[in-house]
């Protein structure tokens, strides 16, 4: 069945994943995540992979580490839900260091490992590596058993390809013939297969260093017998981030160069056989209307809200020109027409990720630095269970509506 609200896709959830281009409110949305199940008595862990510090920004931190950091919030009160948030920035390097340690025959192996120049070299800087760690700290976080909820901050959204496809890369370079031929020093490029490798080794060795060809094959060769453990290792992640219970979310704003990052990751997503669980869309025009009685028409259970026209607004302006309310009404039927611009502009992506719950977030007239800011924001975005009863007059609630 499908999830009608973003609240319901949280509590069925044990892993999201937010995606998004960059400086779209993607990392303060991972954290009110963490923060809406931990106010619904769950155990939830935030983990971003974005050096900037966003996420400790957001959460009026000094900074993160590896390991998850409680956050002590109204859960922890008495008479609180009883849940838990943590957080935590990723250690590229760290958590390779962990996966050797845990996949190396015996200690030594590890300290060879570890202590290799080359190895020190490629566990933080190599293309993909971060992505691949990002999404093996992610399965280490959801089957320890710790945490009932993983929300995971990728980074934007091309790299947040390679998060997903990072498993399979790995898995499948493991596999290729090349890596045999690297990690067997009888057939590997120390002993070359022939005259013209030599040949090649040399003038490579010229380049970067025959001490970088020497750290090199002493890495695969301590590698030799570990390949295995990490091939299944990158699988389990793979199936991971394809169960049912993995739901990914989207995060956009209005503009134009967000909404096509956005529609171009939920087409790849569902090339993948991976639908969009949520749509979230920061900063945008806030929609004003008026309530009418107590039933508005034949069959109406109640108050019905009704949108405000710009053109009527601006009407209306006209025959104010020259008061100050007759300014405020020009302004007002500004915001109006912004306002169906956006929701015009974002139409064809809401159609791409039905149906999926769509929740659009006005502008907020706060930056958030802290528990409490993240607060209101999270009564804003999840405002379809929240008991504030202010929250219901964001556009949050008419985007479920």
């Amino acid at each position: 069945m499908t999830a009608r609200t973003l609240s319901e896709v949280v509590d069925r959830a044990s892993v999201v994943v937010c995606c998004g281009s960059g400086g779209v409110g993607k990392t303060t949305t991972a954290a009110l995540i963490a923060m809406h199940a931990a106010q619904q008595g769950r155990r939830s862990v935030v983990v971003t992979i974005d050096p900037a510090r966003r996420l400790a920004d957001a959460l009026g931190l000094q900074g993160l580490t590896n390991d998850p950091s409680p956050i002590t919030g109204p859960w922890n009160e008495p008479g609180g839900a009883g849940g838990s948030m943590s957080a935590l920035m990723l250690d590229t390097k760290g958590t390779f260091d962990g996966l050797v340690k845990r996949y190396s025959a015996d200690p030594d192996q590890a300290e060879r490992i570890l202590a290799n120049a080359f190895y020190r070299n490629i566990s933080g800087a190599l293309s993909g590596t971060q992505e691949y760690m990002a999404s093996e700290k992610l399965y280490e976080l959801a089957v320890e058993g710790d945490f009932d909820l993983v929300v995971v901050d990728t980074p934007p959204t091309r790299n947040a390809l390679d998060f997903l496809d990072a498993p399979q890369r790995l898995a499948h370079f493991l596999d290729h013939r090349l890596y045999k031929v690297l990690l067997s020093p009888s057939k590997g490029i120390g002993r070359a297969v022939n005259v013209a490798t030599q040949a090649v080794m040399r003038q490579i060795a010229k380049v970067v260093g025959a001490e970088v060809i020497s750290d090199a094959l002493a890495f695969f060769k301590a590698f030799e017998g570990m390949e295995q453990g990490f091939k299944e290792r990158a699988r389990e992640v793979d199936r991971l981030l394809k169960r049912p219970s993995t739901a990914f979310v989207l995060v956009a704003s209005p503009r134009s160069d967000t909404v096509a990052e956005a529609g171009f990751f939920a087409d790849e997503l569902a090339r993948k056989e991976i639908a969009v669980q949520g749509l979230i869309v920061n900063r945008t025009q806030p929609s004003f209307g008026v309530t009418l009685g107590d039933g508005a028409g034949e069959g109406t259970d109640g108050p019905v809200r009704v949108a405000l026209s710009a053109s009527a607004v601006r009407a209306r302006a006209e025959t104010l020109a020259g008061t100050a309310l007759g300014d405020h009404y020009r302004c007002l039927a500004d915001s109006l027409h912004l306002a169906a611009g956006e929701a015009e502009h974002l139409a064809g992506l809401a159609e791409r990720v039905t149906p999926a719950p769509v929740v659009t977030v006005p502008v907020q007239p706060f930056e958030v630095s802290d528990l409490e800011s993240l607060r209101t924001l999270a009564a804003v975005v999840f405002a379809d269970t929240t008991d504030d009863p202010g929250a219901g007059d964001s556009d949050a609630q008419q985007a479920h509506d």
